[in-house]
């Protein structure tokens, strides 16, 4: 009795629980013992002293707490002191001496899996006879925890780092200037031997010209005094863009200066159309001014595509209602002034475009050579698991979509077609994702010719319990040999087959795109795609004869699939198999483009409306800046629609004796209509009401849109308040101080506002261009050919900033600085000197710069460690609904339910976008580096290990989908005995797995501890291998798998390979246990652990400080 320590568990509150579990724990284990009073249909027999109490526990509680429930409950039961003395007394047994051998089963390699996550005496899951049926609760299992070795964690953790972190901090002093060194090394090699030069030329050729022009005396008298609005609209749409993304630029900044000057107008008019109106002058300027911004704002931040459309807006309404405004009259003449240089400008950048023109194909061909190249890496096999290369890929699969959708965005002239790239498009997805499914580490092409001591993982059921014959190292070894000698070689040439096929692929595509000569591949790969596809399939042929006689092969007995290492032969040239018939269809697909290419055509704008007015080009992504915070948002944001589709379903527990089918093929299913109580005849509501149409649009106001608006008129309306005051504005408008408003404009983004280095650096760059402005005036009193040659100097490096960098905000803010300062001195406004106009210009700029980086640091900043933390936690909320989907799906459907390729088609969409949300969160890991910590240096490693756990955790749920596919479970599915004694065993295996996943994701999200323990997926799954075994071994018994007994089962080769792949089917499973056991131990190195003292300690470790 010594050493004892009783335990109450208790779950945690969510869905999946209902009843309350007590553990009793001793020296060897804990036994789960459900609640004897929870209800009266619950069964309860003897307790044995002969059984084995092996299960363990972490909770730690007095020994009293035991004894008082079991007394409660035996008083309860109307039990004499001796009955409850007895159970009592069971706790105190000692384990017997023997151990529990496995018997024979199909399963049988998959407890070595399993007993790899628990330990020695966490393996017996025995319940000794206690059962108990609780209409679809699930009871939890808890085990004590591990200790954690905290180095060995963090040198995995390294290990997952993205690339970018093999650099030095972009935070470092010490590697500033050898960095800035190297930067500009490299940025004049590229623009001297890539296209980027040209571009750089289209761009500064646009805004050079309207830049002399303003410089001609002749033209600037015309033009009047705001002529340098014609190279400020030359910048804003540049001439460094396709034609199709050119075209739509003009359309969309003309209409925005239109809008902006025409609100600005009418408010012009209302405010000085009567006596009252012009008391209130300014008033009623600062309404109209604050109800224009915060609609562009909303447009601005909700509509990707009105990005263009809402900054030339709010350029022109701010130049309007503050530019030389006065209650007494309205300068009709400067609206001229400012539309007719705008439109000339938009006029110069399309004939620049049109003389220097491209067509829009180029990027789209620049992205299929990349990715077939990175295919063909992914096929050099056997080597070691390759984690860059897995992630080059997955960013492969994003960027053929993303070059997809950017060809049917605008206007192009290409020899491609759009029917025909959406096709290709979904064929190089699907073998990027067969790709990914490869195990690189094989030992199948290993010689097997000469007898040798291998290694060998052989279970004790593979030698210890088999009616057949006991397995022997010699007996593995022949059976590697056979499947190596047998397979080994048609599998090498599928995969020679396969590259040749990829390579002759990429060439046939960059002949028809035009562009072989500049992007590769050489001459040497031929563009036969034809006799490359034939090839493939005479070695797929060459591959399926020799499995087949392998299957039928007398040699390969069906008790040699259970061995783990000729499994996992057989499993990967099965892999390769898919990989292969993917390649063939690609390959197909390329020859019928061979056959239908033309030459140039010209691709009219088709994506469809309601989502072209979310996406924007290649480019105009680049100009906007916060690239990655944005496209993050919108990744997440997709996703989380396809979430809500595909979680429509309450996830209540489903009745007994409910007709499944009621939900045929042809009728609404539980995945597309969302369902009441599935016993209760009720459906939800319908969507269609005016009440929840209005309460989406106020939840919708509720949004960052509505955040950033507020923002934004704060921001603009207080650095406006001087131009609308009686005594200020003779100097707002002599030093044209309007212009503070309009960078606050630009500089304000409805993402992310900058960090410090963003502030010094678009500080420095405004401040470098007024300076540089004074210095070109001053040098020859004004000279055009001086001011043009300080402009050649100084445009070029700022242009490609801001067009080409990753910094465009800092690119923009020196060229508006530097352009508009020194025409306005050239104009010689003012009756100031040079010196006092130019410091009074670029102090406007400044302010403005400043102002809008610093109020985001204020208002709903966006800080990228927490926003990676609440990433994670989506993504693993995803996955919770991804594994219920998958297993509901795939795995435990019913009768007639089987998946239909739309289920496969949709399961591969969402899985595609799962894995852009993967590469968005490393995206953000990335941007933590360029974040300044006032508490210290922000700690990656804990967040990438968990991106990288949860993503192997999603890997493992594909290939249990790909596995579902080819294995069924028909002995449980046609056999309702045994699906009834399999239903409590397979509820608590999901349950535990959707528990852990809940909790985890939900402490992420809100920043709180996770529970020190939590549900053991590893011992739930123990205990349903162990009743698989059990009715598996019944139904042996009883003659199930007798063929002339049960003429349905498969015939004896099908029923191997179907082996095989339970084994892949049983492997992903467990290494979904495996990897939720990772995701726990670093969500708890993230936010914490909680333990039984907590409330007498201060948490000063939350991260929610700057």
């Amino acid at each position: 009795m010594d050493r004892l320590g009783h335990s109450v568990s208790r779950r945690p509150t969510t869905a999946l629980s209902n009843v309350n579990t007590v553990v009793d724990e001793t020296e060897g284990g804990s036994v789960p013992m459900t609640n004897i009073g929870a209800s009266q249909n619950q069964t309860r027999t003897g307790w044995s002293t002969a059984d084995d109490p092996n299960l363990t526990t972490g909770l730690h509680r007095r020994e009293t707490a035991f004894h008082r429930w079991t007394r409660r409950h035996a008083a309860k039961a109307g039990e004499s002191d001796s009955q409850s003395h007895y159970r009592d007394s069971y706790l105190h047994v000692e384990p017997g001496p023997d151990a529990d051998l496995q018997r024979r089963r199909r399963s049988s390699v998959d407890m070595n899996l399993v007993a790899e996550l628990l330990e020695h005496d966490q393996l017996d899951t025995k319940t000794h006879g206690v059962s108990e049926l609780r209409d679809g609760w699930f009871d939890a299992v808890f085990l004590k925890s591990r200790p954690i070795d905290l180095d060995k964690l963090m040198r995995h953790a390294e290990s997952t780092l993205p690339a970018a972190f093999d650099k030095s901090s972009p935070l470092s002093v010490r590697h500033f200037f050898p960095k800035q060194r190297q930067q500009l090394q490299a940025v004049f090699w590229r623009i001297t031997t890539t296209r980027a030069g040209i571009r750089l030329l289209k761009s500064f050729l646009g805004f050079f010209i309207a830049y002399v022009l303003c410089l001609v005396p002749d033209v600037a008298n015309w033009l009047g005094r705001y002529r340098y609005m014609m190279p400020v609209s030359a910048i804003i749409n540049h001439t460094g863009r396709p034609l199709g993304a050119q075209l739509d630029g003009t359309v969309w900044t003309i209409l925005g200066t239109i809008s902006g000057l025409g609100w600005g107008a009418l408010g012009l008019l209302l405010s000085s159309s009567t006596l009252a109106a012009r008391l209130g002058y300014g008033g009623i300027l600062a309404v109209f001014f604050l109800i224009f911004m915060a609609t562009i704002a909303f447009l601005r931040s909700y509509f990707t595509r009105f990005y263009q459309f809402s900054m030339c807006a709010g350029i022109a309404m701010c130049y309007t209602l503050l530019a030389e405004v006065s209650p007494d009259q309205i300068y009709w003449l400067k609206f001229w002034s400012y539309g007719v240089p705008w439109v000339l400008g938009q006029a110069i950048c399309l004939v620049v475009n049109l003389m220097f023109v491209d067509a829009g194909a180029r990027p789209l061909a620049e992205t299929f050579h990349r990715s077939f190249g990175h295919m063909q890496d992914a096929l050099e096999l056997p080597r070691p698991r390759n984690q860059q290369l897995r992630r080059l890929l997955s960013r492969a699969s994003v960027d053929v979509g993303s070059a997809y959708r950017d060809l049917r965005l605008d206007l192009s002239i290409t020899r491609f077609d759009a029917a025909d790239v959406r096709i290709l498009r979904n064929q190089m997805q699907s073998v990027i994702r067969s790709l990914l499914l490869l195990k690189t580490e094989t030992r199948l092409f290993e010689p097997w010719h000469e007898p040798v001591d291998i290694p060998v993982v052989v279970t004790d059921d593979q030698i210890g319990g088999i009616a057949e014959g006991t397995h022997t190292g010699s007996n593995v070894n022949d059976w590697l040999r056979l499947v190596s000698e047998k397979i080994a070689a048609p599998t090498q040439g599928m995969l020679s087959a396969m590259k040749s096929a990829l390579a002759c692929c990429d060439a046939a595509l960059m002949n028809i795109s035009g562009f072989r000569s500049s992007l590769g591949p050489g001459p040497e790969v031929p563009s036969d795609v034809h006799h490359a596809r034939e090839a493939l399939r005479g070695a797929v042929f060459h591959y399926e004869k020799a499995e087949e006689e392998l299957r039928r092969s007398d040699k390969l007995p069906f008790t040699s699939l259970s061995v783990q290492e000729v499994a996992k032969l057989l499993v990967f040239s099965q892999l390769i198999r898919l990989a292969a018939t993917e390649i063939e269809d690609l390959a197909s697909q390329v020859v019928a483009m061979q056959r239908t290419s033309r030459g140039l055509k010209l691709a009219l704008p088709s994506y469809p409306i309601r989502k072209a007015i979310n996406s924007v080009n290649a480019q105009v992504r680049r100009d906007r800046g916060g690239q990655t915070a944005g496209i993050y948002k919108e990744t997440f944001r997709d996703i989380s629609h396809l979430m809500d589709q595909l979680r429509s379903r309450e996830g209540g527990p489903i009745a007994r004796g409910y007709d499944f089918t009621q939900s045929r093929p042809g009728t609404p299913t539980d995945e597309t209509v969302p369902t009441g109580d599935l016993d209760d005849g009720k459906t939800a509501p319908k969507r269609n009401r005016i009440g929840f149409h209005v309460w989406r649009v106020l939840h919708r106001l509720q949004g960052f849109e509505s955040k950033y608006a507020v923002k934004v008129c704060l921001l603009t309306a207080l650095l406006a308040i001087p131009g609308w005051l009686e005594q200020s504005r003779g100097w707002w408008n002599e030093t044209e101080a309007w212009w503070t408003v309009v960078m606050a404009w630009l500089m304000v983004h409805p993402r992310i506002g900058g960090n410090m280095q963003d502030l010094v650096v678009r500080g420095f760059c405004v401040v470098l261009g007024a300076v540089w402005a004074g210095f070109a005036y001053v040098a020859r009193d004004g000279n055009p050919f001086v001011m043009a040659t300080f402009a050649l100097v100084f445009m070029i490096p700022m242009m490609y900033r801001f067009t080409q960098s990753s910094h465009p905000r800092s690119g923009i803010a020196g060229c508006i600085s530097f352009t508009v300062i020194s025409l306005a001195l050239s104009n010689g406004v003012g009756s100031q000197s040079p010196a006092i106009m130019t410091l009074a210009h670029g102090i406007a700029f400044l302010v403005g710069t400043v102002s809008a980086v610093v109020i985001n640091w204020f208002l709903w900043p966006f800080v990228s460690r927490h926003e990676l933390r609440k990433a994670m936690s989506a993504m693993i909320f995803f996955m919770s609904i991804v594994y219920r989907a998958v297993v509901a799906k795939y795995v435990y459907y019913e009768e007639e339910r089987q998946p239909t390729p739309e289920d496969v088609e949709r399961s591969e969409m969402i899985e595609g976008r799962l894995r852009e949300g993967f590469v968005r969160i490393r995206q953000l890991l990335i941007m933590t580096r360029h974040e300044l910590r006032l508490r210290g240096p922000f700690n990656p490693l804990p967040y990438s290990a968990l991106a990288n756990a949860c993503e192997r955790f999603f890997e493992h749920l594909i290939a249990v989908r790909q596995a579902a596919l080819k294995y069924d479970a028909a002995f449980v599915r046609s056999n309702e005995a045994a699906a009834e004694k399999l239903l409590p065993y397979r509820r608590d295996a999901v349950a535990s797995i959707l528990c852990n996943l809940y909790l985890l994701a939900g402490a992420l999200k809100a920043d709180r501890k996770v529970p020190r323990y939590l549900p053991s997926a590893a011992a739930s799954r123990k205990r349903l291998l162990d009743k698989m075994t059990e009715v598996e071994d019944e139904l042996a018994a009883s003659g199930y798998y007798d063929h002339d007994r049960n003429p349905g089962l498969a015939p004896d080769g099908e029923d191997k390979w179907s082996q095989v792949y339970s084994y892949a089917f049983s492997e992903s499973l467990t290494g979904c246990v495996a990897q939720l056991e990772e995701l726990e131990r670093y969500t708890k190195l993230v936010v914490g652990e909680q333990g039984f003292d907590d409330e007498f300690k201060d948490s000063d470790d939350s991260d929610d400080e700057v």
